[in-house]
């Protein structure tokens, strides 16, 4: 996955954003942190890992794949925000091998990142939400195209007033 690649698209449609609801000296980090939450639980909603007392199967895997691809921005757009301009995803380690566990992970990471915004902690919270992506049975190339897809579909959006 071309992290520094990545990093440079959502770096233009966060100033891209910025620009267009005049946030450019706004402090974000918070609404962000909120934002990431939000989408890691739409995420585990359309898994439905944690649904025990259902029988509905998860949605398909397009879906979940979108869903991940949103946690992917808000979580690279912290990364900008505590001046990370490139890092070296390394190996990944699952914390877990079932998939409730590591969602719990991402948010505990999460938590910490609020808590604590290093370098360190952000590496963290990008480790084990790609273990999550890889958990749910994504390969690194299917992440970073639909980042590129869904990147474009964002900008899109702003375009269109969203």
């Amino acid at each position: 996955m071309n992290i520094e690649k990545l990093l440079d698209m959502q770096e233009k449609l966060d100033q891209h954003i910025e620009q267009e609801h005049g946030l450019e000296n706004a402090d974000l980090i918070e609404k962000k942190i909120l934002a990431l939450l939000v989408e890691v639980g739409e995420l585990a909603n359309e898994t439905r890992s944690f649904k025990f007392w259902s029988k509905k199967s998860s949605s398909s895997k397009e879906v979940i794949l979108e869903e991940f691809v949103d946690g992917i921005h808000f979580i690279l757009s912290l990364g900008l925000e505590i001046g990370i301009q490139q890092f070296d995803l390394g190996e990944t380690n699952y914390a877990n091998e079932d998939v409730t566990k590591q969602f719990l992970e991402v948010f505990k990471s999460a938590n910490h990142f609020s808590e604590e915004r290093s370098v360190e902690n952000f590496q963290q919270l990008f480790r084990h939400y790609v273990n999550l992506g890889e958990l749910l049975g994504f390969s690194h190339e299917e992440v970073f195209d639909a980042y590129v897809k869904k990147n474009e579909v964002n900008y899109n959006r702003q375009k269109e007033g969203y």
